[in-house]
């Protein structure tokens, strides 16, 4: 591994410990040459799942793109950011367990949706229509109406 300071190929791992998402390791390096340490992480390497857009184009899974969008989701909401890292890491895990080669980016955005759910309502909302392109109160309320439904019954009488 080369060190990103000097270029030096020479360095020793001083820790190693598996990341929050369970896929990757993370190692911290010293570099031999000048000292100074970073980290480096390894993933095995997998097959690269593509993703088969509304127009037949094919697109290799992007797991920024999906955290990208939960970001934008929860923007100003109450969810820290260690939970939409666990989201991405859950719904990357569900796409390379449940896909061989390809899935739909229809697919992908439900499940992107289902999680999203269960992180926070009103993500799931503001996700849900930009997703499902609403275009009037009456999506909204469409969207809505399972969650409602959901509050009702777990509330007690």
């Amino acid at each position: 591994m080369k060190c990103p300071f000097c270029q030096e190929d020479n360095d020793k791992v001083i820790d190693s410990r598996g990341s929050q998402d369970g896929i990757a390791v993370r190692r911290r390096r010293e570099c031999s040459a000048c000292g100074r340490r970073y980290t480096t992480y390894e993933r095995p390497e997998e097959t690269t799942i593509k993703v088969i857009k509304r127009d037949g184009s094919r697109v290799s899974f992007d797991r920024d793109k999906i955290k990208r969008g939960l970001e934008r989701a929860c923007w100003k909401r109450p969810v820290d950011t260690r939970k939409i890292e666990a989201t991405v890491a859950a719904i990357e895990n569900d796409v390379y367990s449940h896909y061989e080669s390809e899935v739909e980016s229809r697919e992908l955005g439900e499940l992107v949706m289902e999680h999203l759910r269960e992180l926070d309502e009103v993500a799931f909302v503001r996700f849900a229509s930009v997703y499902r392109q609403f275009n009037d109160v009456q999506d909204f309320v469409e969207a809505l109406r399972p969650l409602l439904e959901g509050a009702y019954r777990k509330s007690p009488r």
